[in-house]
């Protein structure tokens, strides 16, 4: 812990305050609050029980589209998609026409948190489950100097000093590399935090998990309960070590499936084939990533690039009229609404409701992996997620509205408390 820097660290135009204790932000991928609730009231997370009763207990909204990647850097920056640029897992560019993940950080257009406390001298670790977001969240830090280790649990066994800040994590932690679709990705994100805590005592630090379990399994379902006892027991002794806790997520999950356990899709690019042509608009799903075992790669949130000769306002009202779209706006709107990069979303949005999701072709969804009813996530019905702080703030309790992406904001107040 550097405690001879008291400065405060201006990222994105946002004042922290310098940390007096080690100040971590938690996010649970997928971790709608009603799992919280569930896993306390069987009497499974007795660590968060505590916390609640002394510390900070609300709920925030996350930005849209409600996925993995806006969300995680939206926390990471301190800013919602317009500044860092980050809208979705997937992009689409309209001048190569080529469709590409959004991972690599030269798509990332603001500073994170992490290198504005890096750059101000202070020690900084983030773990991630996913690979995915390794990248991004470690976009600026340097680790020659000791002062920062990022790294995946999903490469953790292949991580370096030079590119890392830390050899071979899986035997420094002495798990070995879980198996990308399970819980123990997430378990091995929590176990380095607390060994990270303990040995590398960073001012700074981030652990962000995979929704693999949510996306399974509903709230006060016994695997789900598993899970979260199984986060109660690290996060006991994260507290018990002095850190200040923030805990929020990216995302919240509902069930989009029909009464009989099939997925409930609205397949877009199949309805703007048949109104227009086929293939003469593009349907992108930012949903969309490598690990769509248990996805299939379809949410609540579809963006669509139209033809220039394309009647839009026609088109978005037969959109809204489909049964189980509950908004569609305009580039223009979308923006202003939501805060979305305009250059990086199409002409329309569309944002499907509760217990549906939005999908391209049929022929082109592969869902024969999903081994339990889907549910998924991206709309505002998923918008809702935890934000709970081991220590009181005041300010947090009369704030009028929170954002997950505050969430580094007041982990760094709450670690400045004597």
């Amino acid at each position: 812990m550097n405690t001879t820097l008291t400065k405060n660290v201006t990222v994105n135009d946002r004042d922290y305050v310098w940390p007096q204790a080690p100040a971590i932000a938690i996010c649970l991928d997928g971790c709608e609050p009603a799992y919280l609730d569930e896993a306390i009231a069987a009497g499974l997370m007795p660590a968060l029980e505590r916390i609640k009763a002394k510390g900070t207990v609300r709920t925030a909204h996350s930005v849209i589209p409600s996925f993995t990647n806006p969300n995680n850097l939206s926390i990471a920056t301190g800013r919602p998609p317009v500044i860092h640029g980050i809208c979705g897992n997937y992009l689409y560019d309209r001048d190569t026409g080529e469709e590409v993940m959004m991972n690599d950080p030269k798509f990332l257009r603001a500073p994170t948190i992490f290198k504005g406390f890096y750059d101000a001298g202070a020690k900084v670790a983030v773990v991630t489950a996913k690979d995915k977001l390794r990248a991004l969240l470690g976009d600026g830090l340097r680790f020659d100097d000791n002062r920062a280790i990022c790294f995946s649990a999903e490469k953790s066994d292949v991580c370096t000093k030079a590119a890392n800040g830390i050899d071979n994590a899986s035997a420094w932690l002495g798990m070995p590399v879980p198996e990308v679709y399970s819980a123990g990705l997430s378990e091995f994100v929590f176990a380095a935090g607390v060994k990270l805590l303990k040995e590398f005592s960073p001012d700074v630090m981030y652990l962000t998990t995979t929704d693999y379990v949510q996306h399974k399994y509903a709230p006060g379902v016994k695997e789900a309960n598993d899970f979260y006892e199984m986060f109660d027991k690290y996060l006991a002794e994260l507290d018990a070590l002095g850190a200040a806790i923030v805990i929020t997520g990216d995302h919240g999950m509902k069930p989009k499936h029909k009464a009989d356990g099939s997925p409930d899709v609205i397949y877009a690019q199949d309805l703007l084939d048949e109104w227009l042509g086929k293939d003469a608009a593009r349907v992108i799903l930012p949903i969309t990533d490598p690990y769509v075992v248990h996805h299939g790669a379809l949410g609540a949130f579809a963006t669509a690039y139209l033809p220039e000769n394309a009647d839009r306002a026609d088109i978005m009202k037969r959109m809204a009229a489909i049964e189980g779209i509950t908004l569609v706006v305009d580039r223009e709107e979308a923006v202003r609404r939501f805060e979305l990069p305009a250059d990086r979303i199409g002409d329309i949005v569309m944002i499907s409701g509760e217990n549906q999701v939005i999908g391209t072709s049929e022929h082109r969804h592969d869902l024969a992996a999903l081994d339990e009813p889907l549910r998924s996530h991206g709309g505002l019905t998923e918008q809702e997620v935890p934000f709970i702080v081991n220590r009181k703030l005041s300010d947090l309790t009369d704030a009028p509205t929170l954002r997950n992406f505050d969430a580094f904001f007041y982990a760094v107040q709450a670690a400045a408390l004597k």
